[in-house]
């Protein structure tokens, strides 16, 4: 078999081919596995001599180290540390002329993240008693349902008041503004409605400090940093209402079922969101939202009673 350069070697140079197409927070967390897991385990290893075997032996190992709160590493990390892994050796495998050992490997059963929405009582509670200088920002990320990166990067030339629309085109991680959204998908206009219509159009009459761009701003003119909320405001807020403790992301899963429950179309709402397709609304909300999980019939039974009695719905059948 033909000589092939080390895994370490060979994955230095793919990380840098891959680095113009890569978000810094990927770049980040791709860092950080091969740091951590690949390069010690198959860094001195040639490529073309690292077999399904290896990579068997080194899924059982993962198995075995600490994660979070005491336990050992979950599936869902384990397989983002396979996929990395995966990704560099299809690749290499391409280029050098063998099977990639990861082929046919399954990926270990993971939970889907839970999905905890508030209720609107909850809502309307949450946004009445949380600090006076955080309440358009909570009202604005319940009702526009934008992810954490997308709230605390919007800036004031992202909101068309005269179209009524929030443009989502950046987004604020791991300290910087990055332009572009998450996704192709991500990169959308969110209709205002009324509540964030409200907030920001009294916001937008507010003077601001010279230089502060940003709609949701920390005292320093910057925006809000997300670990600083959670802890200082959310979790309190949470525990003084008696409200479980869930994480603030879950103000995008209230905006989804909220969106649902009132009968708004489905693939508006996925545009809403920036959702590639509907798959999620109804594989992921559809138990919190009754008229779309009810299978008692009633919804049919109700229009075929009044077909009977309208002549012209009889008609159509």
């Amino acid at each position: 078999m033909t000589q092939t350069p080390t895994f370490e070697e060979f994955f230095h140079e793919w990380r840098m081919e891959k680095l113009p197409e890569w978000r810094r927070l990927h770049i980040q967390g791709v860092n950080d596995i091969a740091s951590k897991h690949l390069l010690p385990w198959f860094g001195a290893m040639q490529l073309s001599r690292i077999g399904r075997a290896d990579v068997m032996k080194f899924r059982a190992h993962l198995a075995k180290l600490p994660g979070h709160r005491g336990r050992t590493l979950s599936a869902s990390r384990i397989n983002k540390i396979l996929v990395i892994l995966g990704q560099a050796m299809g690749e290499a495998a391409n280029r050098h002329g063998f099977q990639s050992p990861l082929a046919g490997i399954r990926k270990l059963k993971s939970q889907r993240p839970e999905v905890q929405p508030f209720t609107l009582e909850e809502v309307r509670r949450l946004c009445d008693e949380v600090r006076p200088d955080y309440r358009d920002y909570l009202v604005c990320r319940f009702f526009t349902g934008m992810r954490t990166g997308e709230i605390n990067g919007l800036k004031w030339g992202r909101v068309d008041l005269e179209r009524n629309v929030v443009l989502v085109r950046e987004t604020f991680s791991a300290g910087e503004t990055e332009e572009n959204a998450k996704s192709e998908h991500s990169i959308r206009d969110i209709p205002m409605l009324p509540p964030v219509r409200e907030v920001l159009l009294e916001r937008h009459a507010v003077a601001r400090p010279l230089g502060t761009d940003y709609v949701f701003a920390s005292p320093r003119g910057g925006p809000i940093d997300a670990k600083n909320f959670t802890n200082r405001v959310f979790y309190p807020l949470l525990d003084r209402l008696g409200i479980a403790r869930r994480r603030p992301y879950q103000t995008r899963h209230t905006t989804a079922t909220v969106l649902l429950a009132a009968g708004e179309n489905p693939e508006w709402i996925a545009r809403f969101l920036g959702h590639v397709n509907t798959e999620m609304l109804f594989t992921v909300y559809s138990r919190y939202v009754p008229n779309l999980t009810r299978r008692d019939g009633a919804a049919v039974s109700a229009l075929l009673a009044r077909s009977s009695t309208d002549p012209e719905s009889k008609e159509q059948f």
